[in-house]
């Protein structure tokens, strides 16, 4: 990778980061913003890789952007009730769409509300229900098994983690994001537990330690199947929109899986 690559990749990486930080830390509005601007994105993406981007099925993205939007509304009646009659009429339009494939047209779209909308959905109930800035520890496990897992994985991999979906991807580099997160566990815990939010659910040490262990496994588990998708679609990227860095998809592959499995592990210890 040339200089001006890494500069590039570096620079919106940094951009990104602080989207999603400046966004948790302006509180539960913020995090609800957050959330329509990964849906809108992230449903308008994945139309584009399946090949659904087109003028005769705008109606049909909208009703799907729509969705996830009420989906991000967190967890209270109205915005379920809303979702629901979205979803209604979803199924109503693809009457009058004279689709050949109306099967494939509403799997795509129950997918993008299931994929999408249902972890944004719960990323926005975790900061009503406990507190934003548990996302904010999500998202540092994230980021943080992504870049243990790199280092290790490049300097000491030889055995492949699940090689038919992802080649470079190996064990040393699962347990090396592992350990790094486990510390990064420890010092979240030890200096800043009031300010990652981990007294509203449980201030022990083995929450903070299970939190991230959760992070990592299941990260790791939606990152290889964001990249089975790719290679079903036989592309590289979701996209383009981060330069160097691919899709929004591409970076929140590891937060769709992750942030289902938190909201179970936090519902458990509260």
């Amino acid at each position: 990778m040339d200089l001006k690559k890494l500069l590039t990749r570096s620079l919106s990486g940094i951009v990104y980061c602080l989207v999603i930080v400046g966004a948790i830390l302006l509180g539960e509005n913020g995090t609800f913003m957050l959330g329509v601007l990964l849906s809108v994105l992230a449903c308008v993406e994945f139309s584009k890789i399946c090949h659904d981007l087109n003028s005769k099925n705008v109606p049909v993205i909208i009703l799907d952007v729509l969705g996830c939007v009420a989906l991000c509304c967190g967890v209270l009646v109205w915005p379920l009730v809303s979702w629901i009659g979205i979803m209604v009429v979803r199924f109503v339009t693809e009457l009058y769409i004279k689709s050949e494939n109306p099967l494939r047209n509403l799997g795509h779209s129950m997918m993008t509300q299931i994929y999408i909308g249902v972890p944004l959905g719960l990323m926005v109930s975790v900061a009503d229900i406990w507190a934003p800035n548990l996302l904010l520890a999500l998202f540092f496990f994230i980021w943080i098994n992504d870049t243990g897992a790199f280092l290790v994985g490049s300097m000491f991999g030889k055995h492949r983690l699940f090689e038919r979906i992802s080649p470079k991807k190996s064990w040393e580099g699962f347990f090396g994001g592992l350990f790094f997160n486990i510390l990064a566990a420890w010092l979240f815990w030890r200096y800043g537990s009031g300010f990652f939010g981990f007294d509203t659910v449980d201030g022990s040490c083995w929450f903070a330690i299970g939190f991230a262990v959760i992070v990592t496994v299941f990260g790791t588990w939606g990152d290889l199947v964001e990249s089975l998708y790719k290679r079903t679609l036989k592309i590289k990227d979701s996209g383009n929109i981060i330069p160097g860095h691919g899709g929004i998809l591409d970076r929140i592959d590891s937060f769709l899986l992750a942030m289902p499995a938190t909201f179970c592990y936090l519902l458990l210890l509260s």
